[in-house]
């Protein structure tokens, strides 16, 4: 409960921006903790129960969207960065291809048509995020 008072007295002013603490279900974060952050207007959201590896799961995510998106672009207002993380949300989802899926995007159920003749079909690029990512389709 002390690192929790610590930790919003530290944050300041920058606190009041803040809407929700996402936090584990561990004995350790009782009551008096959540009190302090709800103090603060805060809704205290927690993750699944019995769910040991959930936050490997996330940090996976996050670290993709750092690493292929956020690291690249300077975010300059809240719609800014909903549009970027939206873009991303369609390429991860419709063209990125997922190792675990044999190479396919988590929305495609079969793997597209191969190009056989590279002379009739034409490679076209889609640039997303002006050009920060490129999606590569063959066309007739």
């Amino acid at each position: 409960m002390q690192q929790a008072r610590n930790l919003t007295g530290d944050l300041g002013i920058s606190i009041e921006n803040l809407r929700f603490l996402l936090r584990d279900r561990d004995g350790k974060y009782g009551e008096a903790f959540d009190a302090v952050f709800q103090a603060e207007e805060m809704e205290i959201l927690k993750g699944a129960p019995q769910a040991p590896r959930m936050n490997a799961h996330c940090e996976r995510i996050i670290g993709s969207i750092r690493r292929e998106a956020l690291d690249h672009v300077l975010i300059m207002t809240e719609a800014h960065a909903r549009h970027v993380l939206a873009a991303y949300e369609r390429h991860y989802n419709q063209h990125r291809p997922h190792q675990a899926r044999n190479q396919l995007p988590p929305d495609a159920h079969e793997q597209p048509a191969a190009a056989h003749d590279l002379h009739t079909h034409k490679a076209e690029r889609t640039r997303i995020l002006g050009g920060l990512i490129n999606e590569y389709r063959y066309v007739a």
